[in-house]
């Protein structure tokens, strides 16, 4: 896994080659890839929240508790495994109309595969003041972009319409998520500490 991280995020060309031909399953890539690498986020932003805590000018350091932090993690991690298996759908689904090939396998890879630099991101959530460099986040966008045309088939001429289709389909399945995550979070009251 480690090895994938790091071609498909410093040779992504050549990764999505390798992706593209390789046997997989939906549940193999879950358990090898996705399950590990979509825990990064949720783990050290429970750490982050509740053991670092988040520095309020003047008034001191204030911490989630850790029951709360708990919960979102499990909330946001399974929420997360869901995104990937329903942005695959929407992968495969819109393939043709975009004179892709439809295959499920190949979109869940795509899905998969293109989410590691948003995972990876995830890190940044330990240090909740460093929370602003999960923006580098973004850079799956690319690799999503990378790999339609290798994977999902599209031709050259119709990629950018396709992912960006993709990317809408994403960030509404993001929205509609981050609300269910909500409905079910209650609101964790911080604790305060005293400043040092």
């Amino acid at each position: 896994m480690r090895e994938r991280v790091k071609t498909i995020l410093m040779q992504p060309r050549r990764e999505w080659e390798v992706i593209a031909r390789e046997p997989s399953t939906i549940g193999g890539v879950y358990r090898g890839y996705v399950a590990p690498l979509a825990a990064v986020g949720p783990i050290t932003a429970m750490v982050g929240q509740s053991m670092i805590g988040f520095g309020v000018p003047g008034l001191g350091r204030y911490r989630v508790p850790l029951g709360s932090a708990l919960v979102q993690a499990v909330v946001t991690y399974v929420l997360s495994l869901a995104a990937v298996y329903v942005l695959a759908l929407v992968i495969n689904a819109l393939a043709p109309r975009f004179g892709g090939q439809e295959d499920p396998g190949q979109a869940f890879k795509l899905a998969a595969y293109s989410s590691t630099a948003a995972w990876v991101a995830g890190v940044f959530a330990l240090v909740p003041a460093l929370g602003f460099l999960s923006i580098l986040g973004l850079y799956s966008l690319y690799l999503l972009y990378l790999g339609v045309p290798v994977v999902m088939k599209v031709p050259t001429s119709r990629v950018l319409p396709y992912t960006v289709a993709v990317m809408i389909a994403a960030v509404v399945i993001f929205f509609v998520l981050a609300a269910v995550a909500g409905a079910l979070m209650p609101s964790p009251a911080p604790m305060p500490t005293v400043p040092r």
